[in-house]
């Protein structure tokens, strides 16, 4: 552009006459310069993101906060473990305080008792025994209250360094519970952050760009649904193949029949949970995130699920996408952070980010990172 700038003013100071070559020079620089001002002019409001641009960026701010979630999740389930063994160390050593108090009570008695007898004087209880048979006597009850005394003793001293042990494994526990409450309060605020950014780019955007954000998703909705739709087309030719099969071998297993009752009921239960709210960390009922919907559905199905996604994708056994079944966990992100109930025909029951609702959804809406089949 200097550049242009320079060829004018050079031209238009340049005394004489003007040759055709020069008027046809002068042309092609204002041209140039015209050119290059319509080019610029479009590009100038370039700073403003574009509605894909505001999408991506949104999408981003959720999976971040979906990721914090999940930590918060691991966070405040290590917090509970930590605060049940807390009381448990605590009530331990309550009891070993209360033996130990037993065993001093029990030496106090063999002190006291040491005391009014004067102590063991061996020779004065031989001389003043009234026979052979009653210094024996003396002798061995001596030896029984001693060795009970020794035994007293030894106990005490025990139960005086569990005592002492438990009162540090308590308090250690403490220590660690309260560092874990810290990080619970900090995964919280992580969580909260994200979500607060999320909400305050949609919230600049103007009624006309919200429009045009809605439509974009609906876009992308629909695009998901045509991949979903090859899905179900593929599932049904395995299907039909597989009763082929089965219809030549005889009739399934028990065993086959029995995982297929885990899943529906699981699936049975996510459904009874549609249109309820996504809150995040949340673990019913009434409102969900994504893997405390996965733990409840299939705690109602007689299985036991881990809290967070990152210990539920290792749970039960990996399946490939090809051998996806209804009841099947699908994970999404190659961080694992979201997951949903496959239900068959390329669909998912999930719960999916804040401001929605545990819906129906295609699976390939988000990147699959993998299928695991909890039982």
């Amino acid at each position: 552009m200097a550049t242009h700038r320079r060829s004018r003013t050079a031209l238009l100071s340049t005394p004489g006459p003007r040759t055709a070559v020069g008027l046809t020079t002068a042309a092609l620089a204002t041209m140039t310069i015209f050119a290059e001002a319509a080019s610029a002019a479009p590009g100038a409001p370039s700073a403003q993101p574009s509605i894909a641009e505001v999408q991506a960026k949104v999408d981003a701010l959720q999976h971040d906060a979906e990721v914090a979630t999940e930590n918060y999740n691991a966070v405040k389930e290590a917090t509970g473990q930590q605060n049940a063994k807390v009381n448990t160390l605590l009530a331990q050593a309550a009891r070993k305080t209360q033996v130990l108090n037993d065993s001093r009570r029990q030496l106090g008695i063999y002190a006291a008792a040491q005391y009014r007898s004067g102590g063991d004087d061996t020779t004065a209880n031989y001389l003043l025994a009234a026979s052979p048979q009653d210094l024996l006597d003396a002798r061995h009850l001596t030896d029984l209250l001693g060795k009970r005394q020794k035994a007293a003793v030894e106990d005490f001293r025990a139960q005086q360094a569990d005592a002492t042990q438990k009162r540090i494994e308590a308090a250690q526990a403490l220590q660690t519970l309260t560092s874990k409450q810290t990080q619970l309060k900090s995964a919280k605020a992580d969580v909260q952050k994200k979500l607060g950014a999320a909400q305050k780019l949609l919230n600049s955007l103007t009624a006309q760009e919200k429009a045009r954000l809605a439509a974009l998703e609906k876009k992308k909705e629909q695009e998901a649904a045509k991949k979903a739709a090859e899905i179900a087309k593929q599932e049904q030719a395995r299907k039909a193949a597989a009763a082929q099969q089965a219809q030549q071998a005889g009739s399934t297993t028990s065993a086959s029949a029995a995982n297929t009752s885990i899943a529906d009921k699981a699936i049975a239960f996510a459904r009874d949970q549609i249109g309820e709210p996504y809150v995040w960390g949340a673990t019913g009922p009434g409102s969900w995130d994504c893997s405390g919907l996965t733990q409840a559905a299939y705690k109602a199905a007689g299985v036991t699920l881990p809290r967070t996604t990152g210990d539920q994708v290792n749970v039960g056994t990996r399946v490939s996408q090809s051998d996806m079944q209804p009841g099947d966990l699908v994970f999404f992100y190659s961080d694992h952070s979201h997951v949903g109930i496959y239900i068959g025909g390329g669909n998912m029951i999930h719960a999916p980010h804040t401001g929605t609702v545990v819906k129906i959804a295609p699976i390939t809406e988000m990147p699959i990172y993998g299928v695991v089949r909890p039982y």
